[in-house]
């Protein structure tokens, strides 16, 4: 009997749940370092330093199973290699082309489901047929019945609710940080010195022109750190998430967030496993129910919805720009430059962005995507920036999220209203407010927030497009009201610093 074919793994594929289950163990592993992967656009500096650190780690633990090659693309790298390979679905549609190409070349016999999510591309498919509308909340309660998770016998969920959001947007706790246990964070090794030595020549070379600053790593690159990571979050951190998940707090960036978006992302940890794993601390009374519901709604909820949805509605969904926003992305956004701003808020999660190559999920949305949002931002431009500033974007990761979610470009596939606040909001959840030199509560003069002026300006520019939408009905009848709006429109269209 003939050797099995080996397996072409992605930088995103890493996990034992790829490689090493029965029946792909016995492969061969193929690891391709692209030089053209992170030349082509300004990824962050301590994302590349992730992706590569993970691809390295992975070839040292495999040993002789793996080899690595060094390439100028992909499929010079296969050619060298000589020998055709099997390769899971990729996590591009550009990946995605490329693998049909050269498997019509020969380069490539097969293309194997991804194990890197619970559900199926077919089974998506067949859930979605039909539906008018196809809802998140929809998604996630079949998820929850089809894969039994945190379910009561009979099919009912857990504590009588699906749904325990509520429980989970308690505003900041009164203190500069919150009260939980420190997060885990890795040892850098050798293989982190051999890569920053490499991306600084790359640098000097002019090869990659990274963009916020190199740091001390942060995220799991290997499945032995991923399940440390998992575990101190399960044990130490998962009770605790839920309360304050929406709050933000200028001096505590992780607050009591999972931090596993980028070993899930790497495919370093089995989703499925992770949930399996929360579920057991509620089933033991070790983390309220509240908690784990919430976890588990962004890792088998939000996080597989947002996958199969950049495939179901494909490349043409990041041409969507119902509210016709064309602004360019300026250039403190672009490079990062949080100290070009005023904003306490604004300029903390772009510090974080510029730091760590990470905010949470409320600083992406409410103060990242909302200012994008008034402002007028092209939402594909924005895509793209957050799929490469941050060490957690990957193509498929931020269609959904951003056009959809936070632009609401897509009209309302994603979600039914267009995610925008004023100060107001940022000032009841979170603590940035305080020593700000704006006034949330101000819409006109020098020290008017940005985000309550904002607001307006943007209800204002959009009227036409939104005034059918049943869940703008409220806010548009507050701007009919407003006595001040020529003169915050005004004030507005000329705001250069924010």
């Amino acid at each position: 009997m003939s050797d099995p074919d080996a397996m072409w793994l992605f930088g995103d594929q890493l996990g034992p749940h790829f490689h090493s289950t029965p029946d792909h163990r016995d492969r061969e592993v193929l690891l391709i370092r692209s030089a053209a992967a992170f030349a082509r656009k300004p990824f962050h500096r301590q994302k590349m330093h992730l992706v590569d650190v993970a691809i390295r780690r992975l070839a040292a633990e495999l040993g002789d199973r793996a080899k690595i090659i060094e390439a100028p693309t992909y499929t010079a790298g296969l050619r060298r290699f000589g020998r055709p390979v099997v390769v899971h679905e990729p996590g591009s549609h550009a990946a995605d082309a490329l693998v049909a190409r050269l498997r019509g070349q020969g380069l490539v016999t097969e293309i194997l489901p991804t194990p890197g999510f619970v559900l199926t591309k077919a089974e998506f498919t067949a859930w979605a047929a039909g539906r008018q509308r196809a809802v998140m909340e929809d998604f996630y309660r079949d998820q929850r019945r089809r894969f039994g998770v945190l379910l009561e016998p009979g099919g009912e969920p857990a504590g009588g609710r699906w749904n325990f959001d509520h429980d989970n947007r308690r505003p900041p706790p009164g203190r500069s940080t919150l009260p939980v246990p420190a997060a885990w964070f890795p040892d850098e090794d050798e293989i982190d010195e051999r890569v920053r030595h490499d991306l600084d020549h790359a640098e000097r070379e002019g090869l990659i022109q990274p963009v916020g600053i190199d740091g001390p790593r942060r995220f799991a690159t290997g499945a032995a750190e991923a399940e440390q990571a998992l575990g101190r979050f399960l044990d130490h951190r998962l009770g605790t998430f839920g309360p304050h998940q929406d709050a933000m707090l200028s001096a505590d960036w992780a607050m009591s967030h999972s931090l596993l978006s980028v070993p899930l992302n790497l495919g370093l940890l089995d989703p499925l496993d992770v949930i399996r794993r929360a579920e057991h601390r509620y089933r033991t009374g070790a983390a309220p129910l509240a908690s784990v519901e919430g976890f588990v709604r962004q890792v088998v909820g939000w996080r597989e919805w947002v996958w199969h949805l950049y495939w179901h509605l494909g490349p043409q969904y990041l041409r969507r720009n119902t509210l016709q926003a064309h602004r360019p992305l300026p250039d403190w956004w672009r490079e990062l430059d949080a100290d070009a701003v005023e904003a306490a808020c604004l300029r903390t999660a772009l510090a974080g962005v510029r730091d760590r190559g990470y905010a949470h999920h409320i600083e992406r949305l409410m103060l990242l995507g909302n200012h994008a949002l008034q402002r007028g931002y092209d939402p594909a431009a924005l895509n793209a920036w957050f799929a490469t500033a941050f060490v957690d974007g990957f193509p498929w990761v931020m269609p959904a999220n951003v056009i959809g979610m936070s632009q609401y470009a897509d009209g309302g596939v994603v979600g039914t209203k267009p995610y925008a606040a004023g100060g107001a909001y940022i000032s009841r959840m979170s603590d940035h407010c305080g020593g700000c030199f704006y006034n949330p509560k101000k819409r006109l003069g020098a020290d008017a927030c940005p985000f309550t002026a904002g607001y307006w300006a943007f209800l204002n520019r959009n009227e036409p497009r939104l005034r059918h939408n049943p869940r703008m009905r409220h806010p548009l009848d507050g701007l009919a009201r407003l006595a001040d709006l020529p003169a915050v429109v005004s004030q507005e269209a000329g705001r250069h610093r924010f």
